[in-house]
């Protein structure tokens, strides 16, 4: 027999065994009450499993937000104009550099942004500006910031 000859055959038997199996699968599927339960139960299992981690995530995401949000709320804003004005220019630079490196970066994109509005004179201004130029999942992560921070700030404008 040629090499050709046997890597044939073994192909052949693999997709015949693949089939093979797959109509046994669906035979016992449709055929075999306990298999059906035994897949929703597997399926449901699964589909709880999922749902844990994701509300695992987010509220990692959440802690690790509320930690960097006190924490830039501790270390202070400027005061004068002139600093409060480059402050504000360096994390706007700051954040979009982070946006342009992906999806990655979003939350530090999201707290420069947060550091930026702290100091604008007129919060709700920057807002609208904010919702027309980034995307949409750093909004949210800014919102929950503003939230997790202080959001008394958005109620006036800051002299």
């Amino acid at each position: 027999m040629q090499t050709s000859q046997i890597i044939t055959a073994s192909a052949v038997t693999a997709v015949a065994l693949t089939l093979a199996y797959a109509i046994y699968f669906d035979h016992r599927r449709r055929h075999d009450p306990e298999f059906r339960k035994s897949l929703a139960r597997e399926r449901r299992k699964h589909a709880k499993t999922q749902k844990a981690e994701a509300e695992a995530e987010v509220e990692n995401q959440k802690s690790h937000l509320r930690s960097a949000v006190a924490a830039i709320n501790e270390e202070g804003f400027p005061s004068g104009v002139e600093e409060r004005e480059s402050y504000f220019m360096t994390e706007v630079a700051l954040g979009e550099q982070l946006l342009s490196q992906g999806e990655s970066k979003a939350v530090e994109a999201a707290l420069c942004f947060y550091k930026a509005l702290r100091v604008y004179p007129d919060p709700q201004n920057l807002l609208g500006i904010y919702d027309k130029t980034v995307p949409k999942n750093v909004l949210d992560i800014l919102g929950q910031a503003i939230i997790l921070g202080d959001s008394s700030m958005l109620a006036e404008p800051i002299e």
